[in-house]
């Protein structure tokens, strides 16, 4: 588990299926019960259709880095700088604020394939992103 006092966000009761899965080292997305298009949780409908049906289901766990950036000005107490700050667009659609680890800010680039890692924060699992391992 890592240690820190960094800020994490607290499920509610429509995050919980997507942090319940990171907590099992599965990465979960809302799935259109209609159109069978992907979403974040944060979604209430699908942006196809705008459904509100749904279903939980399991991902891939991997992507591409869509976008990132480099902070160098610490925004919390408990971030070390430089960090980076990475959107990586999932091999379903989403786009996934997030940030990657195992590699170096410096060799960060757009397009760079990813997997999911999970790291556990006291009471909550994140999903982070790591360079792909098997493309």
């Amino acid at each position: 588990m890592t240690q820190s006092t960094i800020p994490v966000p607290e499920p509610d009761e429509a995050s919980r299926p997507f942090f319940d899965g990171a907590a099992e080292g599965r990465l979960m997305l809302m799935r259109c019960i209609d159109c069978q298009t992907w979403r974040l949780p944060a979604r209430q409908h699908c942006d196809v259709c705008l459904s509100d049906r749904y279903t939980w289901e399991p991902a891939s766990g991997r992507g591409r880095v869509r976008t990132f950036g480099i902070m160098h000005q610490r925004y919390h107490p408990a971030f070390q700088v430089p960090y980076n700050v990475t959107v990586v667009e999932l091999e379903e659609g989403p786009r996934l604020p997030t940030n990657l680890v195992d590699v170096t800010n410096e060799a960060i680039y757009v397009g760079m394939p990813v997997e999911v890692v999970f790291e556990r924060y006291d009471d909550v699992t994140l999903p982070r992103f790591r360079p792909a391992r098997d493309l």
